[in-house]
């Protein structure tokens, strides 16, 4: 039985893929480390996954040296999803940004030259946020890396601490750069839910600066299966790797809360707010290397998976309706004024 490490796996992308690979890969014991920081929930996780003995979890800092060594040195197979990734946070309060993403990059890493013997493959979730907005189109992954935010740019440090340890070390990593993604679980300060949500509740939907910023809408599962593919290819192809996982369409803000409101059935109003610091204009994936290496494309079209996470979070209002109050971050502008975003 192969075991696998996975770091962050209560939080949105996490806890889908360890759901995944507990139904789908039976051979497969699971180790999750997780803080519980406000975006890692045990709920996400279900009961007869809790208590099998495939499933242990692991409440700590991905920070502790010692813990995550001892972690590292049980595990085949290690898939780094621990950060801070909010944009708005990030602006609020950024020291644990560089904290988390990156010194707790560097703690994983380090475990994984340490136990080289016994660690099969290692793969990092970075994020297209290290792009900034669009220089070309579509963005691949020689783009230049020009994070727009507090949280891009530990997100950067991270994605290129753990290049440098390939380089240096020659560990078996893979990087992943996952375009936004989206779908059931996903915590109501990220743009989906929080239209999602406000559609339910008969509230006004509010686009920062009126909805024009487009991004490449990736759904979860889809994500999942990009992760998983970077972790059973031949790891002479995949070493070293940069893998963007982005469906190459752009869609708008507005166009977003549109569809949503389509699939609520309702004409709640949508407002534009102010444009948010660090705002990135335009993303748009190429994910020509991930079909070339990987055979990954993804599978759930804009809509279908729309329709799919509004139905979850219809169906699942206990599990949110406590997050309400998280839904906007008080953050400070260049001006001085403070405005929710």
């Amino acid at each position: 039985m192969r075991t696998i490490l996975v770091t962050g796996g209560a939080g949105f992308i996490g806890s889908t893929f360890v759901a995944r690979v507990f139904r789908d890969r039976p051979d497969w014991r699971i180790l999750v480390l997780d803080a519980l920081t406000y975006a890692g929930n045990l709920g996400n996780f279900e009961p007869g996954m809790r208590d099998h003995p495939r499933f242990s979890f692991w409440y700590g800092d991905v920070n502790n040296l010692t813990l995550v060594d001892k972690l590292v040195a049980q595990s085949d197979l290690v898939v780094h999803f621990a950060a801070e990734s909010h944009v708005a946070r990030s602006i609020a309060d950024d020291r644990i940004f560089f904290q988390t993403d990156v010194m707790g990059t560097q703690a994983v890493a380090n475990a994984v030259v340490n136990h080289q013997d016994r660690v099969e493959r290692f793969v990092h979730i970075s994020t297209s946020e290290v792009y900034g907005s669009a220089v070309r189109e579509p963005m691949d992954e020689d783009h230049p890396l020009l994070p727009s935010s507090p949280y891009a740019a530990a997100k950067a440090g991270a994605d290129r601490l753990v290049d440098s340890y390939v380089r240096t070390y020659d560990i078996p990593a893979v990087t992943v750069r996952p375009f936004n993604n989206y779908g059931p679980r996903q915590h109501l300060e990220k743009c989906v839910p929080r239209f999602v949500t406000s559609a339910i509740l008969g509230e006004p939907l509010e686009l920062h600066g009126g909805g024009g910023a487009s991004r490449d809408w990736l759904y979860v599962e889809d994500c999942v299966d990009g992760i998983l593919a970077c972790l059973e290819a031949p790891v002479d192809r995949v070493r070293g790797q940069v893998v963007n996982l982005g469906t190459g369409v752009a869609t708008s803000v507005a166009d977003i809360a549109d569809t949503v409101l389509s699939i609520a059935g309702r004409e709640t109003p949508r407002v534009s707010v102010g444009e948010r610091p660090g705002q990135v204009h335009r993303h748009i994936g190429d994910a020509r290397r991930a079909h070339a290496l990987l055979g990954w494309a993804p599978r759930t079209g804009l809509r279908e998976g729309l329709e799919r996470t509004y139905r979850w979070y219809e169906q699942n209002r206990a599990w949110w309706e406590p997050l309400r109050w998280m839904r906007r971050v008080r953050v400070r502008l260049p001006d001085g004024r403070e405005e929710l975003h």
